[in-house]
């Protein structure tokens, strides 16, 4: 079955890389770098197709269900496939363009496709299509490649394919249903933002490529100084609004939609994303107030850009507008690198640990204290409000929660070690592996396209487990070891019965 979800997320990547194609019409002068996109394009398109016919001429010859059927982990080798063969398809046309190596091509397309945002990409030259290239790779990776194949297909092994990618709420009682409501409201909210871009100001260019950005939690802008280049307080204000937006569970989405406010504010997330801002957008104001030019002494302008910056790690976008964070003060840099660890909320576009692991490590913590000061004989309730119900300190998965948390830090320690080893301060390290692994996309100036390629590479793959997220690779790399495994044995064995 892997074989057939295989051709269809090559056909899906080659769809992605002929998108851009549609601005050629606005801008006939880039016709010149339609090749770019029509050979990776096409050439994705048919291989998917070929490998697709095969492997279901196959299962149909054999006729048998249980062929049909994802094995044990074979979801989470379904999944990291797709991702792999979303990012290798959509690097080429940066290979092809003669402008960027094979280690930015692909640094650029793992950081679209996970909606991080860190770029090697000079946008103040770019072609406006490889712009848009961009801004689609942001938009499929935020719903997930599974979500976008899903939304056409939702077959067997869909629901388990579904949750696999991180969607652990279910819209609609049918995956497919499900994908396709997200989708919807994905869609819905980047054309109300794009709108509202054009009513502030915005060309329309720049307006549906920072709608994309914003409600992708992907951070990547048409111009170099990000929102900062706008200078206007009603694009940062509709910017903060879609970054929340995307930062939020899709069942939240669709408690607003449908006007159930009450489960909205019981979400447990909900609560963490109020309670952090409420606690770090003081002291990012009262740094910024203090430390930060040019906003020294001047306290309106000071809250504004404290709100804007807090909000954009929190929710893990990446938009700035402070001019740098290379130089800023060590108490700001790690307020904001605690910000991106903690991340938005699971199921949404946004990364990090996420809210909802954040809750539950808290509540897990402070049921700990409560047991330890009553007596043995109290019993006391151990509840966690999530996905419009009560969950159970044992439905909650308080070990697995832990559990990701310790290595999630493993990986972000050990991001930042490697990075430490070319000579940049350790406060920084810290912030840009929180920001790569995060799948933030602030920067400090150590992931840039001058950087080694071994910082490049180490950035690459903490922006893919953060995205995908760390159990999926481990078993799906498993599974697809134990799969190749099996082949070759069994092409052995087959050898030696023809000898």
């Amino acid at each position: 079955m892997i074989p057939v979800y295989l051709g269809l997320f090559c056909m899906g990547a080659g769809c992605t890389v002929l998108l851009p194609l549609l601005v050629l019409p606005f801008y006939p002068a880039e016709c010149i770098y339609a090749w770019w996109y029509l050979y990776p394009g096409a050439a994705a398109l048919a291989a998917g197709g070929l490998i697709t016919c095969a492997a279901r001429t196959k299962l149909y010859k054999n006729g048998s269900e249980q062929q049909n059927r994802l094995k044990l982990h074979q979801d989470s080798a379904v999944v990291l496939a797709g991702w792999l063969t979303a990012i290798a398809v959509n690097a080429l046309p940066f290979i092809l363009s003669g402008t960027y190596t094979v280690t930015q091509a692909v640094f650029e397309s793992v950081s679209g496709w996970t909606t991080t945002g860190l770029s090697v990409v000079d946008v103040d030259k770019a072609p406006h299509i490889l712009l848009m290239h961009r801004s689609i790779m942001l938009f499929f990776g935020g719903i997930g490649i599974i979500l976008s194949v899903l939304f056409f297909r939702s077959g067997s092994g869909g629901l388990r394919l579904y949750t696999a990618e991180g969607h652990a709420d279910m819209l609609a009682p049918d995956a497919g249903k499900s994908a396709r409501y997200i989708t919807y409201i994905y869609a819905g909210y980047i054309a109300g933002g794009t709108v509202l871009y054009r009513i502030v100001g915005m060309n329309w260019f720049d307006a549906v490529n920072h709608s994309i950005a914003a409600l992708s939690t992907g951070g990547f802008s048409t111009h170099s100084e990000s929102i900062g280049y706008f200078h206007s307080a009603a694009v940062e204000a509709v910017t903060v609004i879609l970054m929340l937006l995307g930062s939020m569970n899709f069942l939240v989405h669709l408690y607003m939609l449908t006007g159930r406010w009450k489960n909205v504010f019981l979400y447990g997330e909900t609560k963490t994303a109020a309670v952090v801002l409420a606690f770090s957008i003081p002291a990012a104001s009262f740094g910024i107030y203090r430390t930060l030019a040019p906003y020294t002494g001047h306290i309106g302008a000071s809250v504004r850009a404290a709100v804007f910056q807090t909000v954009s790690a929190l929710t893990t976008t990446g938009f700035q507008t402070a001019a740098s964070f290379d130089g800023i003060h060590p108490s700001l840099l790690l307020l904001f690198t605690v910000l991106m660890l903690i991340g938005g909320g699971a199921g949404s576009t946004a990364g990090g640990i996420k809210q909802y692991r954040l809750y539950t490590a808290c509540k897990d913590l402070y049921w700990t204290i409560r047991d330890s000061c009553t007596g043995k004989m109290t019993v006391n309730p151990h509840h966690i409000h999530s996905q419009n119900r009560i969950l159970t300190a044992e439905e909650s998965g308080r070990r697995e929660v832990l559990s990701f948390i310790f290595i999630y830090m493993i990986c972000f320690w050990a991001g930042t070690g490697i990075l430490s080893l070319y000579g940049h301060p350790v406060g920084n390290c810290m912030f840009e592996a929180a920001s790569a692994l995060g799948t933030v996309g602030l920067s400090c100036g150590i992931m840039v396209s001058g950087a080694p390629a071994p910082v490049l590479w180490t950035g690459s793959v903490l922006m893919f487990l953060g995205r995908v997220e760390l159990y999926l690779v481990f078993f799906g790399s498993i599974r697809i070891l134990q799969d190749i495994r099996s082949r070759l044995q069994t092409a052995i064995l087959y050898k030696k019965d023809r000898i």
